[in-house]
């Protein structure tokens, strides 16, 4: 393709990356460097028949022609990266002079919002990410070899999870796990507790998170991998079978690096969803057990307060560690690329 060519027709996904991703990051980033300006506080003498008092109160006027002056108010730098709401950089420095082993110095970090928001968006992304690779990896290979009568009712039972909206299917599990839910009555049944309560146990909250986050994506993967699975060679499996190949002996050495670019394509795009996770926290309520980067945005930028720098801030936070995440499997997909060209 000529240059000329390419460039009418890249030119319209250029200007909407532009003005939908480059823009907001760019506007984002800014933000993050500013906090809203101080109130303008001023003494007022308040003079009665008993005598006079000092009182200080918020002049309205000047706090109004400061912030008009410079509306997206006064630069910080990286302060609010470096306050206790995000990195908290000298509490975590105080923790580790004042811990005697990782222990304690792990609980304390977990009393820091972003350091506990992180350690469940981590744990949710390694948990959740590879085991919806493998379940729609196993989905797919079943729903590939049953016969073609059944093969259509087994694809929609295996699509549901994907079509129900993630909140409403955060909230079905939700009263599920209740302590008069079925599954509730189940797992205080076989723990031999009847006031277990999997609401009340911080553990049993995530696993339920993770459990409906693998349930929810599991799906996509299905989808992806089947499709790949259509584009197999006959001759490869068949000339796999001749040479006695076990069924585990196929799926190991012919279909899974048949499907490899497919995983690493799956694997990219779970790692970003799930590390933005949202929606079960807000379905399950449990704000109180677990917290994510994005219920951190939320949260800051809900209320009267409206911390929108603090907000921005944990974006920002938010795409490095996206970044960082993501690094690795760009890395090895670049490399497969040079050895094959």
């Amino acid at each position: 393709m000529k240059h000329r060519t390419f460039f009418w027709f890249f030119l319209p996904t250029g200007f909407a990356m532009f003005l939908f991703i480059a823009l907001p990051i760019v506007s984002v980033v800014t933000q993050s460097l500013f906090a809203p300006h101080e109130a303008v506080f001023v003494e007022v003498e308040n003079c009665g028949p008993f005598g006079c008092t000092t009182e200080t109160t918020i002049d309205q006027d000047a706090t109004r022609a400061v912030r008009d002056a410079n509306p997206i108010g006064r630069f910080v730098g990286l302060d609010i990266y470096l306050d206790r709401g995000h990195l908290a950089i000298n509490e975590v420095r105080e923790a580790w002079a004042t811990s005697e082993n990782w222990g304690q110095f792990r609980n304390a970090l977990g009393n820091l919002p972003f350091y506990r928001a992180m350690a469940f968006t981590l744990t949710y992304t390694f948990f959740v990410t590879p085991a919806l690779i493998l379940l729609g990896l196993l989905i797919a290979l079943a729903v590939n070899a049953v016969t073609q009568r059944l093969k259509g009712l087994v694809i929609f039972f295996s699509l549901l999870p994907f079509t129900v909206t993630p909140l409403i299917g955060s909230l079905v599990l939700f009263w599920m796990i209740d302590s008069r839910g079925i599954l509730g009555n189940v797992v205080s049944y076989l723990a031999g507790d009847p006031d277990l309560s999997i609401k009340a146990s911080t553990p049993l909250m995530w696993a339920a998170i993770i459990i409906w986050g693998i349930w929810h994506s599991a799906p996509f993967a299905f989808v992806v991998f089947y499709a790949g699975l259509q584009t197999l060679p006959k001759d490869q499996l068949e000339a796999a079978q001749i040479d006695g190949a076990s069924r585990f002996q196929q799926v190991r050495f012919v279909i899974i690096p048949h499907l490899m670019p497919l995983v690493t394509f799956v694997a990219l795009i779970m790692l970003m969803d799930n590390f933005r996770v949202f929606e079960p926290i807000v379905g399950f309520s449990a704000s109180a057990h677990a917290t994510s980067l994005s219920w951190i945005i939320f949260n800051d930028m809900g209320g009267e307060t409206r911390q929108l720098s603090a907000a921005a801030a944990t974006s920002v936070l938010t795409i490095i560690g996206v970044a960082f995440l993501l690094s690795p499997v760009l890395v090895r997909t670049w490399r497969d690329f040079k050895v094959k060209s």
